[in-house]
């Protein structure tokens, strides 16, 4: 079944998806009296979520948001160390960081994938920097094995914020099992979600121990309810990091159903590229570039229009036609908080600029019916770019 409900007419950007299960699943954590967190539906979940990653640990967080601020503890950052990371992502990834202090150094990104440019990391990097965070922007991924051989020549642990890529993979290898620790996220708009929610991945288990405190408020909870502790005391910083288990419930309904999520979104991701193709081509609009080992997730399907102005109007265009199409991140780089908190490479942002301003989303939601995907190709297909 699907959700059907919206507050919008016409064809809504996002609609989430339900597989048919979560009422249940959140009524019986409801009856089993699992209401706050660490409950059966969160080793559920939790387990699920680790096989789907291909990675030994997981914890289930309140949201993405949430889960890189642990991993900002987990790097004991001091006000000065710097954390390199794409200018192009959400204001979560780098907020993070700067809420212990550190800077966030933004490097430019690639104009195909949209991705944190590779070729740019080294040169970032100084005494100061602590770590790098890559974000597999709609699901591609970054170039990882170079990514990987600065940090390792570098001695930098590498973060993933895999909010896009759940179910993407680099070289056969899924998404989120490469850095030391990986973010995901669980939020509406999410090929998988449960409202509001995330997790953070261990790839590496010498974080784990230290991440289970940070969680549960800096106590050690989590120890004494597994006994290896007469009571539970806190013995480091940290907040209140874990979700209720009726959020993980929902949770693992749509993690028992990936597949079917992920089947619905890649025919609507695919019917969008080959339909589009030879309108794009004719108008000069770019679409999503994948690279060849590269598997993505169909989180989003974006275009790159030819400036501001077209994007504005290619927007008007289709909410003329009740589709409702969106733009995406504005660069942090440029952001007044960036400025404040951040600082960016000699070499600049130029790209990220350009791409910000010309980006436009189209709707994609597993639920999308045949009739309202031909809709927003025959809206798309009818637009002329001005020249």
């Amino acid at each position: 079944m699907t959700a059907t409900t919206t507050t919008l007419t016409g064809i809504p950007f996002n609609r989430p998806y339900l597989c048919g299960l979560e009422r249940e699943y959140v009524g019986e954590a409801i009856g089993l009296g699992a209401l706050s967190g660490d409950g059966p539906f969160t080793a559920r979940a939790t387990g699920l979520l680790t096989r789907l990653v291909d990675a030994p640990e997981a914890l289930l967080a309140t949201s993405c948001t949430h889960a890189l601020e642990m991993a900002a503890i987990l790097l004991d950052l001091r006000p000065g160390d710097e954390v390199i990371m794409p200018s192009f992502t959400f204001v979560s990834t780098a907020n993070a960081f700067a809420l212990r202090g550190a800077v966030p150094v933004f490097v430019d990104c690639r104009p195909d994938t949209l991705n944190l440019d590779e070729r740019l990391v080294d040169d970032a990097v100084t005494s100061r920097t602590r770590a790098i965070v890559v974000v597999h922007y709609g699901g591609v991924a970054c170039e990882m094995t170079s990514i990987l051989e600065t940090a390792a020549r570098h001695g930098l642990p590498v973060i993933e914020d895999n909010a896009h890529g759940l179910g993407g993979s680099y070289l056969g290898r899924p998404l989120g099992s490469f850095g030391a620790l990986a973010t995901q996220s669980f939020h509406a708009t999410k090929n998988v979600q449960c409202g509001e929610g995330g997790a953070l991945i261990f790839n590496d288990l010498s974080w784990f121990s230290r991440a289970e405190i940070i969680r549960e408020k800096g106590t050690n909870r989590s120890q004494f309810f597994r006994g290896m502790v007469d009571k539970y005391r806190w013995v480091d910083v940290g907040s209140s990091y874990l979700p209720a288990d009726l959020l993980a419930a929902f949770l693992t309904a749509q993690l028992e159903a990936f597949d079917d999520i992920q089947r619905r979104r890649h025919a609507v991701w695919s019917a969008y590229d080959t339909r589009l193709a030879t309108w794009a081509a004719s108008a000069g609009v770019q679409r999503p570039v994948v690279p060849v080992g590269c598997e993505h997730p169909a989180h989003l399907y974006q275009l790159l229009m030819h400036d501001l102005a077209d994007r504005q109007e290619f927007i008007r265009h289709l909410g003329h036609r009740g589709i409702q199409a969106t733009f995406h991140y504005q660069p942090l780089h440029a952001a007044p908080a960036g400025r404040r908190y951040g600082r960016t490479t000699p070499a600049g942002c130029p790209v990220t600029d350009d791409i910000a301003d010309r980006l436009v989303r189209l709707p994609l939601f597993a639920g999308m019916t045949a009739t309202e995907l031909d809709q927003v190709i025959d809206a798309v297909t009818t637009y002329r770019p001005a020249r």
